[in-house]
């Protein structure tokens, strides 16, 4: 019996592949470094943050004013961090999230839903390790609350 070697080649990893897979691989290989802004892991957290009901809106008062005047000019798109500050390193994160709850939903659940969906969202989609997740809970949303809710202007 003679023996037969086979030969292996490494994989090639595709997007398709890290996106079934759910990691995203070590970001410091011997083939190079990935870095990765801060203003993309505040997005990815803004936007996992807005993904859980009984979220209203991100951000005090000032930033959803900016947010709000923003969105009123042509041509410009919301801000996705609104209310995120992060801190990025090499293979962590930490965010701060604060945010606007809905009136009746439980703010300890609600916590745990968005440190779950800003967890998960940016270590899927970035490998790195997030440490913290601190939510400042800054205001609870009335339904029909007339100055959060008007969003016709009062002058032509």
């Amino acid at each position: 019996m003679a023996d037969t070697v086979k030969a292996t080649t490494p994989a090639k990893t595709t997007s398709t592949d890290l996106a079934t897979t759910g990691s995203a691989g070590p970001l410091v290989t011997n083939e190079g470094r990935t870095s990765i802004a801060d203003a993309v892991v505040s997005k990815i957290a803004g936007i996992a943050t807005r993904e859980v009901s009984g979220v209203h809106d991100l951000g005090g008062n000032t930033a959803r004013a900016v947010g709000a005047l923003r969105d009123r000019i042509p041509g410009s798109g919301t801000n996705l961090s609104q209310g995120v500050n992060v801190e990025v390193g090499e293979r962590q994160a930490a965010v701060d999230v604060d945010l606007i709850a809905e009136y009746g939903v439980s703010i300890a659940e609600l916590a745990a839903g968005v440190r779950r969906n800003v967890i998960g969202s940016i270590e899927r989609m970035t490998g790195l390790e997030v440490t913290e997740v601190n939510i400042t809970v800054l205001d609870v949303h009335l339904e029909g609350d007339a100055l959060a809710d008007s969003s016709e202007s009062r002058v032509e």
